[in-house]
């Protein structure tokens, strides 16, 4: 059976998602309005938390894997809890049909890869510069930032 689930993670910089999602093998399409889903708009499971049936399949902006049919869509959605910013809706049945092969399981790679993007604009404007990119033992990135001329 379909489920969509809503992403646990705040997304306030479009830039750094598309870079996320490019390091990924993944494409953002800005402006579109609908994404590929198994759904039924009335089913009565599966429907996150502030949304309604209704606005399933229906975004602002969405994540694909690029010339591929068949995969299921990452919708960018306004978030509906008053906070600023947006959140990813998906159709995590079948794995989105091949989908979570590019973000991982509960979007877990690419919530890692934006966070990552994130932090280097933010030490940018710091005047830092990453020195180096590690994997952890568990698979989380770890990153060394230097001051310029340190």
């Amino acid at each position: 059976m379909s489920k969509v689930v809503a992403v646990k993670m705040l997304i306030q910089d479009l830039n750094a998602l598309e870079r996320a999602c490019t390091r990924l093998g993944l494409e953002l399409v800005r402006g579109q309005q609908t994404y590929r889903w198994y759904g039924d708009r009335g089913q009565k499971e599966g429907v996150p938390e502030g949304f309604h049936r209704d606005e399933l399949g229906h975004c602002e902006h969405a994540i694909r894997i690029p010339n591929n049919t068949t995969a299921y869509e990452i919708g960018v959605v306004t978030r509906r809890d008053g906070q600023a910013g947006y959140t990813l809706l998906w159709d995590s049945w079948n794995k989105g049909c091949g989908m979570t092969d590019y973000v991982g399981e509960d979007c877990a790679t690419l919530s890692q890869m934006y966070t990552r993007e994130v932090a280097l604009d933010q030490f940018a404007q710091l005047n830092h510069y990453m020195i180096e990119e590690q994997q952890g033992e568990n698979g989380d990135i770890i990153l060394t930032f230097a001051a310029q001329g340190a």
